[in-house]
């Protein structure tokens, strides 16, 4: 497994808005992660369900950058700016890195959000 081209697949799905389908394919089932709200999830399965409700709140998506990627060992960074319109009205604008531990297998077993603004 080429951890370079896992991460390359991710962050494209990602960059697309394809955020629920990068964790169906890209998590193990006891992956965990954690944000700089200080909100945890303990599995695969919340981290969907987490992330199904946040990106049904979305109106429009503006922008999703990718910006860059380091990967070292079992360890990648990830930076993103994320620009969403939500329909509540509100707006979101997250500069973050998200720094994922991936298993033996290509899959992710944790990840974190760092706000990078």
């Amino acid at each position: 497994m080429d951890l370079k081209q896992q991460v390359g697949k991710i962050d494209s799905l990602v960059e697309k808005g394809a955020i629920v389908d990068a964790v169906k394919t890209y998590f193990a089932d006891n992956a965990h992660t954690s944000d700089y709200g200080h909100v945890e999830m303990n599995n695969k399965a919340q981290q969907v369900r987490k992330l199904e409700d946040f990106t049904g709140s979305i109106k429009n998506i503006n922008s999703i950058k990718h910006h860059r990627t380091v990967v070292e060992g079992n360890v990648s960074d990830s930076e993103f700016t994320f620009d969403f319109d939500m329909k509540d009205g509100s707006k979101i604008h997250w500069h973050e890195i998200i720094r994922r531990k991936w298993n033996n297998d290509g899959k992710i077993i944790n990840e974190e959000y760092f706000n990078a603004e």
